[in-house]
């Protein structure tokens, strides 16, 4: 994995929502590494690259259950957005910002619920997690390995009512799936920062209403 490109990046900025977010694209290079429920630290594994997602919590009204990056909403104490991305890792998976490296921004995106939401990119070193059970239903560490993976990915295309003709990326990996707003960051931070490549086609076309297949 190479950040430079991520460096290099010149993003893409959204700035007519009425409402800004940020999340951090966490790039842990631990000796040991593995998903782990909220509450506890990393099982032994490979001491390749993951990346930092949540789970979110079931009772929450947007989004709920769904693999996200940790991150929220921009708080008038926030300085910019870059604090929110920090605090809300803070908040959500109890990390300790001393030692993170933020490297580059992936594009602005939209997101159904008229937020702009701005990734950061950073190198983490691994630490003991811990999730907030208000928000974070499980913490996964997935490894870039196994996100790269074409067997592991699908997309479709669709009429979306809020974007308009659109693809949608499913990531499967280690019993998780990965999809939405953070699957559209995620395609665009591993085309950067691997050697990763969108297929030219989608593996389908589906209704607008279709339900998607994320079991």
């Amino acid at each position: 994995m190479d950040l430079s490109r991520v460096v290099g990046h010149d993003p893409v900025a959204v700035t007519d929502e009425k409402r800004e977010a940020a999340v951090l694209v966490s790039v842990v290079e631990p000796e040991r590494s593995a998903s782990t429920a909220a509450g506890e630290r990393s099982d032994p594994g490979a001491g390749d690259p993951h990346l930092l997602f949540i789970k979110r919590a079931d009772h929450l009204g947007e989004h709920a259950g769904q693999m996200s990056f940790p991150g929220g909403g921009r708080e008038p104490s926030d300085d910019d957005l870059l604090a929110t991305a920090l605090r809300e890792c803070r908040e959500e998976v109890s990390m300790n910002s001393e030692g993170v490296e933020v490297v580059g921004r992936l594009d602005d995106i939209r997101t159904v619920t008229r937020y702009s939401v701005r990734p950061f990119v950073a190198r983490v070193p691994d630490q003991e997690w811990r999730g907030d059970d208000r928000e974070v239903a499980e913490i996964a560490l997935l490894p870039v390995a196994g996100l790269t993976d074409l067997d592991n990915y699908e997309s479709e295309r669709r009429d979306h009512p809020h974007y308009g003709d659109i693809r949608i990326h499913f990531f499967r990996v280690d019993g998780y799936t990965v999809w939405g707003a953070t699957g559209r960051m995620l395609a665009q931070f591993l085309e950067l920062a691997t050697d990763w490549e969108m297929p030219a086609e989608p593996d389908r076309v589906v209704d607008p209403d279709a339900d998607f297949p994320v079991d």
